[in-house]
């Protein structure tokens, strides 16, 4: 049947989707053991931020008597919270089975996770030894019953529900002749507590179960018959609620929003299936859970997002081996990178790349004399930093420099806040953000005082500015002293500062007022020239699509003939290759070893490519209401490498899902006589002798 009305898919159930490709990551026997563990950890960690970000604005949707229908892709809220917890609780229920696997499978190599029963005398003792030394102190242990408010939960905390059967109740389990407790796991303590080896055989036990072993000593106070501990956890609304105060800066009010999370709504409670209906129903009662709320019964173990920080054992054939990131071919940091960017542009690729070209460049603009500046945008910073280093350094040397910095940039707003205050007092020029808009664009502007007169230098990049992130994370950043485009890069900046000023742009693409403009322009042009009978098509690589006008233009494109080839990471609302509505459309997903960031654009254009990186994907987010950046490319080189490395990455079949109407997570089979192409593997190979040819 011809489809001549544009379906899509909902983007909540998208993101599932996603996850559950993360979650096939961990049942892949293709990789390593322990990376397979860690990938459970990503995909708990991801369920994690869902449930406190997406899940609770569909939640406030329904509190506010709403349905929601409009933004949700015709489907109601009410329905679409019970659709997402039948699916959680499917892709829990698949996540034990696959611990259970890799947990089988560890034995093998002599790893053993074992739990409180499963100690031996000498194991027993160590554990013992070990909770007096580093975990008893560290306990939160709170008595429930006789209290008349329940404490507040933490949403990054995981807790043992405590039931103790008094002596006296012995033959009477009615509700309040039962002791209840809750006791926190200490987050400052290792999840996963490494026991005496013997021989060859090494030995785990969680902290929970460590804990379990030892509630005698906890509890030595009460007279018990029996005393048992099942894991529960809740997740709260993490929204920001800005308060209008006008009386607190900006800064406090994103402070005050932050701490505002930790008493916000639960939206979902976790509990082990195993608990006793007395315990859940006294908890349940206690904490106003509701019918709205996502309630899921789960295995004996929450958080597993800890699992990303699994041991390692010193067993490196567990785990994958790590790359060592490349030069770019006659890029070299030995001199200035100054000269070598005045002469021509340059592009990096993290991982594969060193992101050392960036902390370098900064450092030479902060030491070099004829620097009179340096503006940067900030999202999100490594944990110490050399960026901000290299920053202050500059300030120290006389350089103005300004830095905007995005305090709203989620789940990492405190540690925004902290560096605002290290800037500001180092004197850096701050500047937080533009009202009702996130600043989330990566660009940075050097201007150097030269014989000819002010001359520019810049980078443009679709990833953050961020070391620890870049080692795992996919990026491209193009170095460059492009007149016209490092000219329009300033205007980007004076906008930081006067908001009601808004040029007009002829290099880059800028968000909130002419990304989506911009890229219909392209479009049209493809489908101009498809029906012109030339060839035209066009190559995406980003993270998410989302916006349905997005959507219906990509539709339109593909009605008209146009070649559409499509590589996203996370959601996609598009549904392709549907007859009279998408057939010429294809897309699939990479999920793998490292994490796929960019943010590529490819147009035809009568066989003479235009091609974009970006900050922004195409969510209503970033088009609308956020300041994105996206940057030409005109280096005759650079735009045959992104040709290259998107075909790379389009020839995937090994590690790439193929989106389609069933919405099935279906893995690309290779193609009979085609060698087997897993991308990331490829595009290491593909730089490796691209610097030695």
């Amino acid at each position: 049947m011809i489809k001549v009305k544009n379906e899509y898919i909902n983007r909540e159930i998208s993101w599932l989707h996603f996850n559950s490709r993360v979650l096939q990551e961990s049942a892949d026997k293709k990789v390593p053991l322990i990376d397979r563990l860690r990938f459970l950890g990503i995909f708990s960690n991801n369920l994690d931020e869902f449930f406190k970000v997406r899940y609770a604005t569909v939640k406030r949707i329904v509190d506010a008597g709403k349905t929601g229908k409009s933004v949700l892709g015709g489907e109601k809220a009410k329905d679409l919270l019970e659709e997402i917890t039948k699916i959680v609780i499917q892709q829990q229920a698949r996540s034990q089975v696959i611990l259970d696997q890799i947990e089988e499978e560890l034995k093998t190599e002599n790893i053993f996770i074992i739990d409180e029963s499963e100690l031996n005398e000498i194991q027993a003792e160590f554990v013992k030894e070990y909770f007096f030394k580093k975990v008893n102190q560290e306990l939160m242990t709170i008595i429930l019953n006789d209290l008349t408010e329940f404490p507040l939960l933490k949403d990054t905390a995981a807790y043992l529900a405590v039931k103790m059967v008094m002596k006296s109740d012995e033959h009477d389990q009615t509700l309040g002749k039962n002791r209840y407790a809750l006791i926190e796991i200490p987050k400052g303590t290792d999840r996963f507590v490494v026991l005496p080896k013997e021989g060859s055989k090494n030995y785990i036990i969680i902290l929970d179960d460590l804990i379990r072993f030892c509630l005698d000593s906890v509890f030595t106070m009460f007279e018990y018959t029996s005393i048992s501990a099942h894991m529960i956890k809740i997740t709260r609304d993490a929204e920001l609620d800005i308060d209008n105060d006008l009386t607190k800066s900006f800064i406090e009010k994103i402070s005050s929003s932050v701490e505002g999370r930790k008493i916000s709504d639960p939206v979902r409670f976790v509990y082990d299936k195993s608990i006793d209906k007395d315990t859940l129903q006294f908890l349940k009662a206690k904490m106003n859970i509701i019918d709205t709320d996502s309630v899921i019964p789960g295995g004996r173990y929450h958080n597993r997002r800890d699992y990303m920080g699994f041991p390692s054992l010193g067993r490196s054939d567990l785990m994958y081996k790590k790359i060592d990131p490349l030069p770019v071919k006659g890029f070299s940091m030995k001199g200035s990178l100054l000269e070598l960017i005045a002469q021509k542009d340059y592009l990096i690729y993290t991982p594969y790349h060193t992101f050392s070209y960036l902390t370098i460049f900064l450092r030479e603009a902060a030491l070099d004399p004829n620097v009179k500046s340096i503006k940067i945008t900030v999202y999100r910073l490594a944990k110490d930093s050399q960026v901000a280093s290299a920053l202050i350094n500059a300030v120290k040397n006389g350089k103005q420099v300004t830095v905007q910095i995005e305090l709203q940039a989620r789940f990492d707003e405190q540690a925004n806040i902290e560096y605002a205050n290290l800037l500001k007092e180092e004197g850096v020029n701050l500047i937080f953000g533009v009202p009702g808009l996130k600043v989330h664009s990566k660009i940075c502007l050097v201007e150097r005082e030269e014989p000819k007169g002010l001359k520019r230098y810049g980078f443009i990049s679709t990833g953050n500015f961020n070391e620890s992130t870049a080692k795992i994370y996919t990026d491209y950043t193009l170095f460059t002293a492009h007149e016209g485009i490092l000219k329009e890069m300033s205007w980007v900046f004076e906008f930081f500062e006067t908001n009601y000023k808004v040029n007009k742009y002829r290099h880059l693409i800028v968000s909130p007022h002419y990304t989506k403009s911009s890229f219909n322009k392209l479009i049209d042009n493809e489908i101009e020239n498809a029906r012109e009978g030339k060839e035209a098509f066009i190559k995406i690589k980003m993270n998410s699509l989302t916006s349905y006008k997005m959507v219906d233009k990509l539709y339109e494109a593909s009605r008209a003939g146009v070649k559409i080839q499509l590589i996203i990471r996370g959601v996609c609302c598009l549904i392709p290759g549907v007859e009279g509505m998408s057939e010429n459309i294809e897309a699939i997903s990479v999920v793998d070893k490292f994490l796929e960031h960019p943010r590529l654009f490819i147009f035809a254009n009568d066989d003479d490519p235009k091609i974009y990186i970006s900050s922004a994907d195409w969510m209503t987010r970033n088009l609308d209401f956020r300041v994105e950046v996206g940057c030409p490319i005109y280096d005759f080189d650079i735009k045959q490498e992104l040709l290259d490395t998107f075909d790379i990455s389009w020839r995937d079949n090994l590690k790439a899902r193929i989106f389609s109407e069933k919405q099935d997570n279906a893995y690309r089979a290779p193609v009979s006589g085609m060698p087997e192409l897993r991308s990331q593997f490829a595009l290491y190979t593909y730089y490796k002798d691209k610097l030695y040819s």
